[in-house]
């Protein structure tokens, strides 16, 4: 357990934090899971418009330091590479 003042207030905020994060966590891993699921559907509109809303929600964890920004980057990437790989041309 935390031996002083500042650590038990570092336990407080980390956790308070927490809380807070878990709600934009939980929104982009799941519109991520439902664009995968479109793209894999073969819906090309509805996988365009899921896709869109997954990006949207990674954009704003990264804003509000949820995620990484080079996460975020890397789940928009993969995304879209899956995205494009199954509706080229």
């Amino acid at each position: 357990m935390a031996n002083n003042k500042s650590a038990r207030k570092r336990i407080r905020v980390n956790e308070r934090n927490r809380v807070q994060n878990r709600p934009y966590r939980s929104a982009a891993r799941t519109l991520v899971k439902k664009a995968e699921l479109a793209i894999a559907a073969g819906d090309q509109a509805e996988a365009t418009v899921a896709v869109g809303r997954a990006v949207q929600m990674l954009d704003r964890a990264n804003s509000k330091n949820v995620i990484h920004k080079n996460n975020a980057a890397r789940r928009k990437s993969r995304l879209q590479a899956k995205f494009n790989a199954a509706f080229a041309a």
